[in-house]
């Protein structure tokens, strides 16, 4: 079981100093467990989260007290996406918890391979129900059984571990294999060959029309002349 190292935290102090120091400022609380807030090494709660995500228990050693827990919350820092502070959820010994396991597709799809189709995750996490001890650290979805464009896996379709249970539809939407997308053609404006020839002929016509004009000038200097 992992387990994480924490002390009791002075609310006067600074958060960003305990930072600073290489401190995360926490808070744990339970139905039955006042709020207490406490600190704990940044690098080993980064350590443990990797591995328990939100879902698995982590024992919080408190000098002589041992706290069985959830992560149940994280405030990471917007810039530098480092956590700022955590929130710890002590829960009832013998009692069922409800939580968010992350799923983790395995296996390939004969659709999505030989087929084309595009593989789609409808859901990347499933609400489920269990005792402390059973709760899964994520969910196995193969979607080998994926052999068709638009097959789908259903939750009803999921095997989960003994002792936990899907708080959610059987037939909710796990995941399904699309149509490829087809490529639309580019548009093309077509070439108006009319228009072209007609502007053509128009031109042509002009200059017959300004080799008519100097004809007819120079006749009319030549017959001034005659009458000369």
């Amino acid at each position: 079981m992992l387990t994480l190292e924490v002390k009791n935290r002075d609310t006067k102090e600074s958060p960003e100093q305990l930072r600073t120091s290489g401190f995360l400022p926490a808070v744990f609380y339970g139905k039955k467990e006042k709020s207490t807030p406490i600190t704990i090494y940044t690098k080993d709660f980064l350590k443990v989260w990797k591995e328990a995500g939100e879902s698995t228990v982590v024992v919080l050693k408190n000098g002589s007290q041992e706290l069985e827990t959830l992560i149940h919350d994280i405030d990471f820092d917007p810039v530098t996406g480092k956590p700022r502070h955590a929130d710890f959820y002590v829960f009832e010994k013998g009692h069922k918890l409800e939580v968010d396991v992350p799923l983790e597709f395995t296996g390939v799809s004969s659709a999505v391979k030989d087929l084309g189709g595009v593989f789609v995750k409808v859901l990347h996490q499933l609400r489920v129900e269990a005792l402390p001890k059973d709760l899964p650290h994520q969910i196995e979805v193969d979607i080998s059984t994926l052999a068709e464009i638009g097959s789908q896996i259903l939750t009803k379709d999921i095997k989960l571990p003994a002792g936990v249970d899907f708080k959610v539809s059987p037939d909710e939407v796990v995941a399904l294999v699309a149509a490829p997308k087809e490529e639309e053609p580019e548009e093309t404006t077509p070439i108006d060959l009319e228009s072209i020839e007609v502007q053509a002929k128009g031109k042509e016509a002009k200059e017959g029309e300004e080799e008519v004009v100097e004809t007819t000038e120079s006749e009319a200097r030549a017959e001034s002349k005659s009458e000369k």
